[in-house]
C-alpha cells in the first residue's frame, strides 16, 4: 500500500516554512523536530495554534494522517527562540512603552492625506477592494477601526494559548464599545490570518454581546513615500469612507500601536500602548478598560472627531471625570 506524503507551511514571526518529508504515519512530535530544523524553535517552545484533532488541540503522539488536512496546510506557530527568551528574562519588569523606529514624531507633520497620487491609489481601493463585510452597519453608529497584533494580541509571546495571547479585558472593552460603535478590523496581513486570529481570540463567537462589522486585511493598504523613513505601507481610512457613506472623519477613530498606520489620517487615529510580551505583561495592562471610558466619553460628548486631539486622550478622560 502507498504511503500518503503530509505537507505543511508553518506560519512563523511573519514568514512561511514549507514542511516536507512527512508521511501520514509520522507524528506530531516528528512534525515539531522538522519545524524545528527549519525555524530553530525548540519542540517544547512550540504552539500550534490551529491544529487540531477531534476539536481539541493536537498531542505529540498523534498521527499526522488522523488530522485529515489538505495539502500545504497552513499552520499559525508562536514560539520563541531560546536566545530571545534568555534576553526577555533578563530585562527589567518595567519594560516600559514598546517604540517602533518608524513612528517618530516628526512624521506627524508629513502632508500626505492630500497628495494626489494617493487619493487616486485609495480610489483605486474604492474602486477594487472587497470589505469582508460580516454584519450590516448600524444606523448612527461611530465607526471604531482596530489593528490586531500589539493592540488586542500578542503574536509572539511564549505564552501557552489564545486567551493568554489576548490583550486583558478585550471582550469587556469590544462590548462597551459596541454600545456606541460600530467595530472593524484592520490588519497588515493576510485575510487568513485575520479570521484564524479572530476565531483563536473567540471574537467572532456568536455568543458574544457584540459583533464585527467587517475586516479588511493588507491588500487594502496603500504604499506612500514618506520623506524621512522612505517607502511604508499605510492603512487609509478613505477606503471605507469611499464604500460607506455612514462613515467619515467626523464619527470614525482608529486604534494601532504604529502611528505609520494612519498616516493619512492622523487626526483619527490613537496610538495605543503596544501590547508585548504576554506572558510577563498581561497582569498589570489596564490599557483597554482606561479606552473604553475614552470611547464612550466621545461618542456621548462629542458630535465631530475632527475637534478631538487623540494623542490627549487620558488629558480629555480626566477632565470629563472631573465634570
Amino acid at each position: 500500500m502507498d504511503t500518503k506524503e503530509v505537507t505543511f507551511i508553518i506560519k512563523w514571526s511573519g514568514k512561511e516554512y514549507p514542511i516536507e518529508d512527512l508521511t501520514e504515519h509520522d507524528t506530531v512530535a516528528v512534525l515539531k523536530h522538522e519545524i524545528c530544523k527549519k525555524t530553530q524553535v525548540r519542540p517544547e517552545r512550540q504552539k500550534l495554534l490551529n491544529l487540531k484533532h477531534k476539536g481539541k488541540p493536537v498531542t505529540d503522539d498523534i498521527r499526522l494522517g488522523a488530522l485529515e488536512l489538505k495539502a500545504n496546510f497552513k499552520v499559525m506557530m508562536v514560539g520563541s527562540l531560546e536566545a530571545d527568551i534568555i534576553e526577555a528574562s533578563s530585562r527589567p519588569t518595567d519594560i516600559g512603552r514598546v517604540v517602533n523606529d518608524l513612528d517618530n514624531e516628526d512624521e506627524d507633520n508629513v502632508p500626505l492625506e492630500n497628495k494626489e497620487v494617493y487619493l487616486a491609489k485609495i480610489n483605486k481601493r474604492i474602486k477594487d477592494y472587497t470589505i469582508k463585510e460580516l454584519n450590516p452597519p448600524r444606523e448612527g453608529k461611530r465607526l471604531l477601526v482596530l489593528d490586531i497584533d500589539y493592540t488586542i494580541f500578542d503574536h509572539r509571546s511564549v505564552a501557552e494559548n489564545g486567551a493568554e495571547l489576548m490583550r486583558p479585558y478585550l471582550h469587556e472593552f469590544l462590548t462597551s464599545a459596541y454600545e456606541h460603535y460600530d467595530i472593524a478590523i484592520w490588519s497588515a496581513t493576510s485575510m487568513r490570518w485575520i479570521v484564524e486570529k479572530m476565531k483563536l481570540l473567540g471574537v467572532t463567537d456568536e455568543s458574544r454581546d457584540y459583533k464585527l462589522v467587517f475586516m479588511l486585511d493588507d491588500a487594502a493598504m496603500i504604499t506612500v513615500l514618506c520623506p524621512l523613513r522612505g517607502v511604508i505601507e499605510v492603512k487609509p481610512l478613505g477606503v471605507i469612507w469611499g464604500k460607506y457613506s455612514q462613515y467619515s472623519s467626523k464619527n470614525t477613530i482608529m486604534f494601532d500601536d504604529l502611528r505609520r498606520n494612519f498616516l493619512m489620517n492622523p487626526k483619527s487615529g490613537l496610538r495605543i500602548k503596544p501590547f508585548s510580551e504576554a506572558h510577563v505583561n498581561r497582569h498589570k495592562d489596564k490599557e483597554l478598560p482606561k479606552l473604553a471610558k475614552y470611547l464612550k466619553a466621545i461618542a456621548e460628548h462629542c458630535d465631530d472627531f475632527d475637534t478631538l486631539n487623540h494623542k490627549k486622550w487620558e488629558e480629555y478622560l480626566s477632565k470629563k471625570s472631573a465634570d
